[in-house]
């Protein structure tokens, strides 16, 4: 293939230069001669397309005009450019941060104990007074409203060092600083509201905490069903008389304001044009009449507060409708901008924080722990345990790090928080779920040695919080990307609604644009996938060690699907206003759309952090198992293409998709000499381990045991002590008297280590004098009934 074709096939726009070369007299004839004919036709597809499509709700027009689109518009289009995201988003952190992160977030974690924490369901008053005191709840509030004025990398790594230590701890500090109504203030607030919340909040004073989800909406919590507020006059005075029942809602027990969201009406039209029907967002203070809040739920065993928030007839001034009476209404917005942070930065952050620890903690326990006289870090099993967690984690990392630049250049990227929630937070639990394999017995006896615990009881929480995601994954990932990003869909949906005289030439044009679109993708489809398979066939299986050569070659391999999934974006047109029921299609295609998306975070991670030895090895992993899981979905809609015209549009698929057959079908799982490589990069020191236990909080020696940190300390002296047995063997020797020492303080570290905590008593009422334990009781009563008491007065 020529340097010319390829720069094509690299390049947007590149099949639609190449169809205009091959076709301009058929474009240009088609263009004059076939003008009522093509009218006609237009007007038939017009007619025949408006009568599948469903109208487009209000609640569903204002959510198309919420949040931005970028990069996964790009996607769309089949050519995004890494170059651009290079370009475009540098994350980084200021000296402040920096100080925070190793000062602030270490001393917290100091004063948090894990373990007792979860056991006893609550902070200590010290936890709780330190977190506010220093900031923890106003990170996002602007510095001139007294809050820290953080970046939101600043935030994601300050709740993924937190992770790191005690999930709930991160929890309770994610929610203010993501969807509490602090951000809402300083974005909506009236000056009022401002001035007398935002210090409050940002001192500690007030801990907040938003509720939207009810009994009957949860997935779906903008539905409010169950949350109602009515526009009514009472002594001169305008307000609304609201009722809710909200449940599920983090820090509820313990906060001292609180945002309801409620379906507001305005029969009488009291509002007068200041103000509409809908999505409204209440201010409550705890104590306003008639608000009840307290009760708690116990999030598996979680210990971080959440619980209900109820009312019935709660009388809300207007000046307490947050942004004022000129708001009402106006919940959509407010909710769906913000939802992309606690959605795409919140969340994952949990994600993140257990993967730097299984990586690195859970490696370092692998070199330590031995049986049948060898590092376990040694095992097959293990080594592709660990290394699937390493390469998922520094996929959660790179996604976290693209995510919070694209946030903090001012973008609320609505489908690219969706992927980044659901693949993080998916992708988290099999980190963990490796984690807790390794770590074995370790891992599951609960007490201050165990890290692993608590971290796989909460993963299935952040998969289910804010859009469960198997919701995330059918429906709203491709729901919103395809009518949201892809370059035409929203105009020509937009045609389709209007019933003025123009809609039908406007519905022509995109249809077009649609078509040649496809045509484009189509032909991509093939050039690119003739190309890429070719390389991956003549690759040689070191060339990942020349980083340019990786971040070119994967670079081609995400370019040639991202047209694949275009084009089968492009399909799903077939289906019109059915498309929204086909959630298994939409489910693939989300697989493959976040795998593309992820797949490029990563590459950017590796642009920015290239030199790190050892990442090149992490990355390839990494990449080659994301281009199998969009390969793998693409493939299997292809296969379930759904509709009457399925047939045809799972033959289109594969003649561009696949266009060689199995041939073009090119991506597998990384080999197994790659996987050893990638384990003992986290079973011995190597920088890329460093690059990962950067936000693992650690504890000084000298202030007690900490598993953690005692692991992290002892995986260099096991690995130097495996070397001089090693050595000992092979040269038929003892070891020197310098040696001895080395192999005499592993030993004592591995002993020590391997540990596990053990209790006299497990429940309060088991430390009570004198009890004894039903089963034991029970043994001693039928004992006193038996006419021999023991063995040795039965062998007599």
């Amino acid at each position: 293939m020529t340097s010319q074709a390829l720069r094509l096939l690299r390049g947007p726009g590149s099949s639609s230069a190449l169809l205009r070369q091959a076709l301009p007299a058929v474009s240009s004839a088609h263009g004059v001669a076939s003008s009522p004919r093509r009218t006609f036709l237009t007007k038939m597809a017009y007619n025949a397309s408006k009568s599948v499509m469903p109208p487009i709700s209000e609640t569903e027009q204002v959510a198309l005009g919420c949040g931005t689109i970028g990069f996964d518009r790009d996607i769309f289009t089949g050519s995004p450019s890494l170059q651009h995201l290079v370009d475009t988003y540098k994350p980084g952190l200021s000296e402040e941060e920096k100080s925070f992160l190793n000062n602030e977030v270490d001393e917290l974690c100091r004063i948090i104990n894990d373990y007792d924490t979860v056991t006893k369901k609550d902070f200590s008053k010290e936890a709780w007074d330190y977190m506010r005191t220093a900031g923890f709840f106003s990170l996002k509030i602007p510095k001139e409203w007294g809050g820290k004025g953080y970046s939101t990398a600043a935030v994601s790594a300050i709740l993924a060092k937190l992770a790191t230590h005690c999930t709930d701890a991160n929890a309770t500090v994610a929610v203010p600083n993501s969807l509490g109504p602090g951000e809402l203030l300083v974005r909506y607030g009236t000056d009022a509201q401002q001035k007398y919340f935002l210090p409050r909040l940002a001192d500690g004073t007030l801990i907040p905490c938003f509720g939207l989800t009810g009994p009957h909406s949860g997935s779906d919590a903008t539905s409010l069903i169950g949350s109602s507020g009515v526009v009514e006059e009472r002594d001169g005075v305008l307000g609304v008389r609201a009722t809710f029942k909200k449940r599920y809602i983090t820090l509820a027990p313990v906060a001292g304001v609180v945002g309801i969201g409620i379906d507001l009406k305005d029969p009488d039209g009291l509002l007068k044009g200041n103000g509409n029907e809908g999505f409204t967002v209440a201010l409550l203070e705890r104590g306003h009449p008639g608000l009840e809040m307290g009760p708690r739920h116990i999030p598996l065993n979680s210990a971080f507060m959440n619980g209900t928030v109820e009312g019935t007839d709660v009388w809300v001034p207007m000046e307490s409708i947050l942004g004022g009476q000129e708001r009402a209404g106006f919940g959509w917005h407010m909710f769906v901008e913000c939802l992309a942070e606690g959605r795409g930065v919140s969340l994952p952050a949990g994600a993140i924080g257990g993967a730097r620890s299984v990586a690195s903690v859970v490696g370092a326990y692998a070199r330590v722990r031995k049986q049948f006289k060898v590092p376990i870090a040694e095992f097959g099993g293990i080594q592709e345990a660990l290394a699937d967690a390493a390469s998922d984690g520094l996929v959660c990392i790179a996604g976290g790090d693209l995510m919070n630049a694209i946030v903090d250049n001012h973008e609320a990227p609505m489908v690219i928080s969706s992927i980044m929630k659901q693949n993080c937070t998916e992708r988290g639990r099999r980190i963990v779920e490796k984690g807790m394999d390794i770590a074995a017995g370790s891992a599951i006896c609960r007490g201050d040695q165990n890290y692993m615990a608590q971290a796989y009881c909460s993963i299935p929480i952040g998969i289910t919080v804010e859009g469960a995601n198997i919701m995330t994954r059918s429906f709203q990932v491709i729901g919103q990307g395809l009518t949201r990003c892809h370059p035409h869909m929203l105009d020509l949906i937009y045609s389709l609604q209007s019933d003025k005289p123009e809609a039908v030439d406007k519905f022509g044009t995109q249809l077009k644009k649609v078509i040649g679109h496809g045509a484009e993708n189509f032909a991509l489809s093939i050039g690119r996938g003739i190309m890429s398979s070719m390389q991956v066939k003549t690759r040689s299986k070191n060339a990942y060690k020349d980083g340019d050569k990786l971040l070119s070659h994967h670079e081609d391999q995400l370019l040639r699907l991202s047209a694949n999934f275009a084009l089968t974006a492009d399909l799903c047109f077939t289906l019109g206003g059915k498309l929204k029921f086909e959630e298994l299609l939409m489910g693939r295609l989300a697989d493959a759309m976040g795998a593309i998306f992820l797949g490029y975070s990563t590459l950017h991670f590796y642009h920015n952090n290239r030199g790190v030895q050892g990442l090149e090895a992490v990355t390839e992993h990494a990449m080659l198992r994301l281009e199998y899981e969009a390969q793998q979905a693409l493939e299997q809609a292809r296969e379930n293409f759904p509709g009457p015209l399925g047939g045809v549009a799972g033959t289109v698929m594969g003649a561009a998709c696949f266009p060689l057959g199995s041939i073009t079908k090119p991506y597998t799982l990384p080999k197994d000499e790659l996987t050893k490589e990638v384990s003992a990069l986290f079973t011995t020191p190597s920088e890329v381990n460093s690059l990962f236990t950067e936000l693992i909080y650690t504890r000084p020696e000298s202030e007690g045991r900490h598993q953690v940190s005692d692991l992290l300390r002892a995986m260099p002296i096991c690995c130097e002590a495996d070397a001089i047995a090693a050595a000992c063997r092979k040269e038929k020797r003892s070891p020197t008297d310098g040696e001895q020492i080395v192999l005499s303080q592993a030993e004592r570290l591995r002993d020590m280590l391997i540990q596990v905590d053990v209790f006299e008593h497990a429940t309060e009422e088991e430390a009570q004098k004198g009890y004894v334990r039903p089963a034991i009781k029970g043994t001693e009563e039928m004992i006193a009934k038996s006419e021999v008491k023991n063995f040795g007065e039965f062998a007599i």
